[in-house]
This record gives C-alpha cells, structure tokens and sequence, in this order.
C-alpha cells in the first residue's frame, strides 16, 4: 500500500478562514482501545449494564476520544506536521454514542505574527447535525514547509466475534417463551428479566417476595409496568414454584435470580417436582472464544462435583443434543484428562477411555467421542500432529468435557478472563432449561445465555434437550 503524504501549510500560507476537517465514526473498539490506553474505565464508557441506569440510558463515548480528533486535524493537516499545540479549551455539547459518525472542523479565526501563533476555532458534529463539542486551539504554526510519508500506526487487534449475534438473532426469530425469574429480587436479576423481554426473547413471569421485587426494581431505577409478579414468601417457596410451572407447561425456561444455586437445582432434580428427565442433568458453557474458529462447549463446569462414568455420559448426551441444536450436524467431544494416554492410576483416562468406547457401540450417539485428551491436543491440530495422535477430533473440538467440576470451571474461566471469550450458560437434562445467571456476567453473556434456552425450549419444550 502506498503511503498517504502529509503536507503542512506555512504560517505565511494560512490565511484566516481556513478550515479542515476528518470524519469518523465511533465503535466498540475505540471505546475498548481509548480505555487502555488512558486507563479511564468510567462504567458510563465500559458497563452497559450500568449505563442504562445513568442518565443518558446507555453507553457514551469518552469525551477525549471526541477532543482527540481535534488534535488529528491540527496535527495532520492544518496547520500539519511541524506545528506546537499550545493550548485548547473545550466545551462538551451533547453525548456521543456507539454508532455516531463525527466531523471535527478547525476554522482559522486570528493570526499573531510575533510568534507565529494561529488561533482556530474547533468543532465537532454529528451526523445529525448537532454540535457535539466545541472550543478553541492555538497552535505555534511551522515556518517551514513539509512533505512527508504517513507511517501507518501498529497493528492492534481487538478480539472479537459475532458468533453470539447470529444465536441471538435465531432465537428471535421464534416467539418470546413464557419464563419464570425465580426470586428475582436483586438489581442484576430484575435487569435480566427486562433485557430478556427488550430482546424479544422471554415473557418474564417474576415469582417471589412481591415487596422485596418491587424494591429491587426501585433500586434498579427501572419499571414494573406489564410484568407479572407471583407473589411467594421465600425463595425456597419461589424455586418450588418455578418447578411447578415448569412441570406443568406453564413456563418453558427458568431463569435463577438472587438465590442460591443449590437451593434452585435442588428443586429442579427433586423427584416430587416432576421436571426430571432419564439424564443427569449438567451445565454447559457455550463459549465463544475470539482465538477459536468456533463455538466451544465446555462442560460441567458448574453442577456435578466428581461425576462417575454414568454421570460422564449423559454430560456428554447433554452436550451433543445442544450442539445439534445449534446447527452442528456430528460434535465433537474430547473427554479431557491431564494426559493423551490411558494410566491405570489416573481414574480420569479410564473414564475418557470407556466414553470413548461407549460412543463407538451406540451407547454414545450423535456424535464422535475421543479421550482421554489434554486440553491442547484437543483443541490445536498442530498440537495433536507433534504429539502423533490420529483422531477425528483431536484439535478439533466442539466439546471439552471435563474429568470434574474443578477442571471443567477453571477451563471455562480461564477462556473469559485470559482468552477474551463471552460465555453463555444453561442447564441441560431437565424438562425445561435452565438458566443460572451470575453477578458477574455482563449484558449479552445473560442475553446469549437466555437466547440458548429459548433455543432449546422452542425445540422440544416438553422433553428437555433429546
């Protein structure tokens, strides 16, 4: 590519009047990249979640992003290479949102010749029209002129996929389910229920404490309006509840609020509340890793602590019917262990041993099933070829199943905090999904995950995922 050629204009060539300007428009990554490298992690800039709540209604774009831009046309074109920025005053009109596309236009406004110094006039617009900053710059204009080769700025990637927009979107091409937020009497699970039905995707029917609901929702700074409430005393009552509807076919998700997982799923396996299946119930991560060339199943990573070999296939069943949901015709699951090989003394190759072997007589069905494997060899091909080892789904992987609650929970952490992957999570071998929501998940991690059981539900809502 060629370079472009900056050139500069002399302070005997400006003339007052004259202008120049650039356009850009403002996206997740300059949002993402100006916070880096300014260290100005403001939540009204970075937290969706809680800019709703501030009083523009959503996220803005750093006000120094804006005022950079100014810099970029004195810098670059007028007066250009050579001059010395002396000062600027700046005046922030109006919020610039993630989408908008901004003109910054210097004006020359006076000339001092004493020292060479160009006043201009500064402003910046949006693509409506309206002034979103304005002030003014001097600058110590260059006597001499310039003409010189642009260097291009480093490289600098920001990792991200839009795996998760496409399951969205599907989901929303389905009418919203009925689904019931089980004690949602926290900021985090009202805003759930209200994303999930702003994304078209639930009907939330919230059952709980009314007062401490309503409370919630005073907190959140949000409304109430058109939602159902059934109003139960606890949430152990709430959990009850939820199954009860769910067993009925009154509610085709569950989504947990502010109570404990454990009182939750305890409900939903109890053999009274009538949401058990034949399988083991599991949890599954979906996860969409930037580095990957796919999404990754990672699973259980949350509910069954040391799961025998019995429990071990119904989390691989589990899996592979959710991957065949979402378009993935024959998954492939690794069993992972510390090791590629099979050694009597690590229970955990023996069980990937017998899955594998389990899978290959029909025990197994609808996908291909491998192990034991060790996390890289199951998920770079590369790693598998320099360790010799020939499977159809070594480097290949759909799914990572875990030898117990401890690996599987790690892997999947450590894919979001280090590997920059949005997960979402659901829990499979139920009559109905369900979903288990945490403090720290972000916005569209909460909307992926109910966009996955709306998925699931609109399959076959009356037999789980099979």
């Amino acid at each position: 590519m060629t370079p472009a050629i900056l050139h500069n204009r002399t302070y005997e060539e400006i003339a007052i009047g004259d202008s120049a300007s650039l356009t850009r428009t403002a996206g997740q990554d300059d949002i993402d990249l100006f916070a880096r490298v300014s260290g100005d992690v403001n939540p009204a800039h970075m937290d969706p979640e809680y800019a709703a709540g501030d009083r523009f209604g959503h996220v803005i774009v750093h006000g120094m992003w804006t005022a950079s831009l100014v810099s970029a046309v004195l810098g670059n074109a007028l007066p250009g290479p050579g001059s010395v920025y002396l000062g600027q005053n700046l005046r922030f009109r109006a919020p610039v949102a993630l989408g908008d596309t901004i003109t910054a236009r210097v004006t020359v406004r006076e000339k001092r010749p004493a020292r060479g110094v160009v006043a201009l006039d500064c402003e910046c617009i949006n693509q409506h029209g309206q002034v979103v900053l304005s002030g003014e710059a001097e600058v110590i204009a260059p006597r001499e002129r310039v003409r010189i080769a642009t260097k291009a700025p480093p490289p600098v990637r920001v990792q991200r996929t839009a795996r998760f927009d496409a399951l969205i979107q599907r989901a929303r091409t389905l009418p919203p389910v009925r689904a019931a937020f089980v004690h949602p009497c926290s900021v985090a699970a009202i805003r759930s229920a209200l994303e999930g039905r702003e994304q078209a995707l639930v009907e939330p029917l919230l059952i709980g404490p009314r007062a401490r609901i309503q409370a919630a929702a005073d907190a959140a700074g949000v409304s109430l309006d058109g939602l159902c409430i059934d109003d139960v005393p606890h949430s152990h009552a709430a959990a009850e509840r939820g199954v009860q509807l769910g067993a009925a076919g009154e509610v085709g998700v569950l989504v947990k609020g502010s109570l404990h997982t454990d009182e939750l799923l305890s409900a939903v396996v109890a053999r009274s509340g009538g949401l058990r299946t034949d399988r083991w119930v599991s949890h599954a991560f979906v996860m969409d890793v930037p580095a990957y060339d796919k999404l990754l199943v990672v699973t259980d990573a949350a509910i069954n602590l040391a799961p025998t070999l019995e429990v071990k296939r119904d989390i691989a069943r589990n899996a592979i019917d959710l991957m065949r949901l979402l378009g993935v015709e024959q998954p492939k699951v690794a069993v992972l262990a510390a090791v590629e090989t099979i050694n009597p003394k690590m229970p955990s190759t023996l069980d990937a041993a017998a899955l594998t072997l389990m899978a290959a007589r029909g025990q197994i069905s609808g996908g291909m099933v491998d192990g034991p494997l060790a996390f890289d060899n199951a998920i770079d091909r590369e790693a598998a070829r320099i360790k010799g080892i020939d499977s159809p789904v070594a480097g290949l992987a759909d799914i990572l199943l875990a030898p117990d609650i401890e690996a599987g929970n790690i892997a999947a952490k450590q894919l979001q905090y280090f590997a920059g992957a949005d997960s979402a999570g659901v829990v499979l071998g139920a009559k109905v999904p369900v979903v288990l929501t945490s403090r720290s998940d972000g916005v569209r991690g909460r909307i992926a995950s109910m966009a996955l059981a709306r998925l699931i539900a609109g399959d076959r809502p009356d037999k789980g995922v099979a």
